[in-house]
């Protein structure tokens, strides 16, 4: 059940880490300190249901969601971030014990603000705040009004989808298929998929991230048309991971002749309940770190046995 949370104090312990963290103070504290009582929650209690498993408080994700956007960070970069980083933890003033949550909070907290029609009433008070305390600066003539910020979002999301998924297929067919897989498979591909999306931070600009994604699009198109060759094995078609390939790439490209092009709204994005889900098994929540430096301590993974035996 939703229950309207007040923005109280920054937690002791949290407090002192902080400080002794950032000595010389940090853009982020300063936006913890000053917010104050900026807003509650309680005018948003309509967007969440009145039964079940209580809510995390509005006011703490939304802050969330404007870090993620400065930092171009996915949801769950954005989730670890929470967990590992002094500064996040101080501005959403939680304890320095809190597990944080899954990234996967912060997709259904979006699409109820915008099902609920209370991005504005929420997001802008935070960003017309922030932009008068010169805390979050406009790129050149980017926007950065609510709407802009949640597609911003949004679309940080489906790269690293797409991204993880052509890694996923890679890595099951390594398995399943490795033979037929080394002949085929490009030299690129080693060090472009050797590594879990999240992993990666995604390019700072928006045309950066596109090229990336039509990259990604263009490999899974080339894995796809292989895989659908009268010379390919048939049960190759029934692999999950290439099922997933497919419809994934039917819900963010399509095809313009021999081009690859990036689905937008006017192509008819899936909404996220149709979406497939990620191919990947959910990172489990680590520890907080608490290191002096306030910075991310990102997860590290084995390097998939796919890629190296692609070399």
């Amino acid at each position: 059940m939703r229950r309207p949370q007040p923005i109280g104090p920054v937690p002791e312990d949290t407090a002192r880490v902080a400080r002794a963290a950032f000595r010389t103070g940090h853009p982020y504290l300063r936006l913890a300190d000053e917010l104050g009582a900026l807003f509650d929650d309680a005018a948003f209690a309509a967007l969440f249901p009145t039964h079940g498993q209580p809510a995390l408080a509005p006011w703490r994700l939304a802050l969330v969601t404007i870090l993620q956007f400065a930092e171009g960070l996915s949801d769950r970069q954005a989730a670890h971030a929470l967990r590992s980083r002094i500064d996040w933890t101080y501005v959403v003033r939680l304890e320095l014990t809190d597990p944080g949550f899954d990234g996967s909070v912060l997709s259904e907290f979006r699409s109820r603000l915008i099902e609920g029609a209370a991005d504005t009433l929420l997001l802008d008070t935070l960003l017309t705040w922030c932009r008068e305390q010169k805390l979050l600066a406009a790129r050149g003539r980017q926007r950065t009004d609510s709407t802009h910020i949640l597609a911003a979002v949004r679309a940080l999301n489906r790269v690293e989808l797409v991204g993880e998924t052509m890694r996923h297929a890679l890595n099951d067919l390594a398995v399943v298929a490795p033979d037929w897989l080394r002949a085929l498979s490009q030299p690129a591909w080693v060090d472009r998929y050797a590594r879990r999306a999240e992993d990666d931070r995604l390019p700072a600009r928006k045309e950066a991230r596109a090229a990336r994604a039509l990259t990604i699009g263009a490999d899974g198109y080339a894995l796809l048309a292989t895989v659908y060759t009268p010379d390919a094995p048939a049960w190759l078609l029934q692999v999950p991971a290439v099922q997933t390939l497919r419809r994934v790439w039917v819900q963010n490209y399509y095809r313009a002749g021999d081009r690859t092009l990036w689905r937008v709204e006017a192509q008819g994005i899936p909404p996220r309940p149709s979406s497939s889900a990620r191919p990947t098994i959910r990172m489990p929540i680590t520890p907080r770190r608490t290191r002096p430096s306030g910075s991310a301590t990102k997860p590290t993974s084995p390097r998939p046995a796919t890629t190296s035996d692609l070399r």
